[in-house]
């Protein structure tokens, strides 16, 4: 079994690390992954923030993370269909198992009790569990109460959206970081006519990048109009 597993055919255009997570104003919240990917500091986060504040970018990030480290690591999206329960039995051998999407699984009790139950065995033998959700636990309509008790356990941290500067400066930063050049003007051109959070503008980049290469064009407003517009 590799180190590292995906249960489901997850395509990651390009991995995510927490090197190239910009914290902006979370980085305390980078820094206590960090050290639990490690092996140190708190063995249970609970991340909290809406769509766009990179929740799955860090538990991704933190397996790979963990990997490097020579530690077992397992990323379990919960916003995908078709699951069942079942996945989130024997995990308790692994050093770390990040889970995604928590509210998407509210209500149901065959996975309430699942997570409950991996939960205890994973504190029982000193595994760490990263978990991310989009609204707090207790605002939440989980059947077990108990499994809400263990959620508040640990440390909180509410990632917060990124302001506009921020964003730009993540674009620019991802940009260098696939040897793009983007001029001002097109930094400009892409704040005011695409949508502004992370995870739109690193796929936009990487849909740029792609057709930059494919062309041997340089980014340009002519693409970038091509690519908003889904033209071939």
């Amino acid at each position: 079994m590799s180190p590292v597993q995906l249960h489901l055919p997850l395509e990651m255009r390009q991995e995510p690390t927490l090197e190239t997570y910009f914290p902006g104003p979370n980085a305390e919240a980078l820094a206590a992954v960090a050290a639990l990917a490690g092996g140190q500091g708190e063995p249970y986060l609970l991340l909290v923030g809406t769509s766009g504040t990179g929740k799955s970018h860090l538990l991704q990030a933190a397996c790979q993370a963990a990997v490097r480290a020579q530690r077992q690591a397992h990323f379990i999206p919960l916003g995908f269909t078709g699951l069942d329960p079942a996945l989130l039995e024997d995990l308790e051998w692994l050093d770390l198992v990040a889970i995604d999407d928590l509210h998407c699984i509210v209500g149901d009790p065959d996975w309430e009790r699942a997570l409950f139950t991996l939960f205890n065995r994973l504190r029982e033998r000193g595994r760490a569990l990263l978990c991310a959700v989009r609204t707090a636990p207790e605002a939440l309509p989980f059947a077990l109460p108990d499994l809400v008790s263990r959620l508040a356990w640990g440390p909180r941290y509410r990632l917060i959206p990124l302001a506009e500067g921020d964003c730009r400066q993540l674009l620019i930063e991802s940009a260098h970081r696939r040897g793009l050049d983007l001029p001002p003007e097109l930094v400009q051109f892409i704040m005011n006519h695409h949508a502004r959070d992370p995870a739109s503008l690193l796929e936009l980049l990487a849909r740029l990048d792609s057709l930059s290469l494919r062309e041997q064009r340089p980014p340009s407003i002519q693409l970038l109009r091509r690519i908003m517009l889904d033209r071939p």
